[in-house]
Order: C-alpha cells, then sequence, then structure tokens
C-alpha cells in the first residue's frame, strides 16, 4: 500500500493540474446593445419628425403620417378627434394649399425617457376646402419612443388669437 501510495498522489496531482489548466470555452458574446439616444439626440429627431409632418401637409406627401403616427395616435383640431385612419383617409380628399408655413420657438420636455411634450406657436399661410387658414396656431405634439424609434402619439391645435 505504502508503494502505491505515492503512485496515487502522482496521478491525483497530475488530474488536478490537467483540470485547472483547461479553460473553459466562453460563449458567444450577444451583440452589444446600441447605446440609448441622449436627450439631446431624442430632441433633435422628435423636432426633425415634426417638421417633416408639417412638410408632408404642405407638400401633400401623406408618407411622413404613415410612418411616424402611432397606429393609435390622436389628433385634436377644430374638426374634433381623429385617429390616424381618420388622418389619413381626410387627406386624400383634403382640398389644401398650403403656401408657407413657419415653426416658432418650439420646445421639447421629456416626460420620461420614452415621452416627451413638442409646443411651438406655428403661423401658416393658406387655405383648406375654400376656407383660409388661421394665420397662427399654438400646437403641441406627444411623442412616445416605442422600438427604439420615436413617434408622434397625439397632436392637438388652437387658434392663436
Amino acid at each position: 500500500m505504502r508503494k502505491q501510495l505515492p503512485l496515487v498522489l502522482g496521478l491525483l496531482l497530475s488530474c488536478a493540474s490537467l483540470a485547472a489548466a483547461q479553460q473553459a470555452t466562453p460563449a458567444a458574446s450577444p451583440a452589444p446593445p446600441k447605446p440609448a439616444m441622449s436627450r439631446a439626440q431624442s430632441q433633435r429627431v422628435i423636432i426633425s419628425i415634426e417638421k417633416k409632418l408639417w412638410e408632408g401637409w404642405k407638400t401633400k406627401d401623406y408618407k411622413p403620417f404613415r410612418t411616424y403616427l402611432t397606429n393609435d395616435s390622436v389628433n385634436v383640431g377644430d374638426q374634433g378627434v381623429a385617429s390616424k385612419n381618420d388622418i389619413l383617409k381626410a387627406f386624400e380628399s383634403m382640398n389644401c394649399d398650403v403656401k408657407s408655413y413657419e415653426l416658432i420657438d418650439i420646445k421639447v420636455v421629456f416626460l420620461d425617457s420614452d415621452a416627451a411634450l413638442v409646443t411651438y406657436k406655428a403661423t401658416q399661410d393658406g387655405t383648406c376646402g375654400g376656407d383660409k387658414l388661421p394665420a397662427a396656431v399654438w400646437a403641441s405634439s406627444t411623442y412616445v419612443r416605442r422600438g427604439g424609434k420615436w413617434l408622434a402619439a397625439s397632436h392637438q391645435e388652437t387658434t392663436a388669437k
């Protein structure tokens, strides 16, 4: 037994050193998450979208409305409350001629990291259905971030006095 003890100890030490020398195969790393947008970046994106919506209205290009309004978007104006589908249908028959507009004093207030309120005054020159548009309106839009993208969830306008 004494002759076998050094042999057994040698075998144990050899196995232990082999086990310690083996390295675990690292698992494939998941793709690193995209860095979150800073508030300044989000603010620029939101203002850019708001301007695209106004420009789409002026040029009768309603793709921005299909792209940037949430499916459950709510829009409030002098005609009442309208859904995204209501807005898109109205655009098909809307006879508007917008000569110019300007968005003034745009402010973005973040309600949390995925929601923001945009306020501004808009001046406009044009007609819709033969009626002159109000020269100026106070407007607000609520934006939400869904799936990493900023979308307009609501918009309202009040004629400025």
